[in-house]
C-alpha cells in the first residue's frame, strides 16, 4: 500500500472521530459503552484534540517523498497508533468497553502495522 493510500485513510478515520470527541462526546462514549462522566467528558475532548492534530499531519503531509522526515511521520503514527491499541485492547478485555470497540483495537492495528512498513529506509513504497 502506498504511503499516501494509508495517510488519506488515517485523515479519514480521524476526520470521523476527532470533532464528534470534542463536541459530542457523550453519545460516543454510551455507543461504546462507556460511562459518561466529567472526567471522561475532559479526556475525550483532549482525545479529539489529538485526532484533529493527527488529522492536520496526515492531511498535510501525505504527498510527502521519502525522506527522514517521512520516515519521522512515520514513526510517531506508528507508535501513537500502537499505544493506541494497547491502551484500547486492554479496555476491551476489561469489559469497560463494549464489543463495538473491537472495530477500534482493528483499525489501530491495521495503522500501527502500515506506518511501520514505512518507517524503514529500505521502504520502497511511495
Amino acid at each position: 500500500m502506498k504511503f499516501k493510500t494509508v495517510m488519506i485513510l488515517k485523515a479519514i478515520i480521524c476526520l470521523g472521530f476527532g470533532p464528534v470527541l470534542l463536541f459530542f462526546p457523550g453519545p460516543l462514549l454510551k455507543l461504546l459503552g462507556a460511562a459518561f462522566c466529567a472526567g471522561a467528558a475532559f479526556t475525550a475532548r483532549e482525545y479529539g484534540a489529538a485526532l484533529t492534530g493527527n488529522l492536520l499531519l496526515t492531511w498535510f503531509a501525505r504527498n510527502a517523498e521519502p525522506s527522514k522526515v517521512r520516515q519521522a511521520i512515520a514513526l510517531y503514527l506508528c507508535v501513537y497508533d500502537a499505544i493506541a491499541l494497547v491502551v484500547t485492547l486492554r479496555f476491551v478485555l476489561s469489559g469497560t468497553l463494549n464489543q463495538l470497540a473491537w472495530a477500534i483495537v482493528a483499525i489501530y492495528l491495521f495503522f500501527a502495522v502500515a506506518f511501520a512498513f514505512f518507517i524503514s529506509p529500505k521502504t520502497k513504497a511511495a
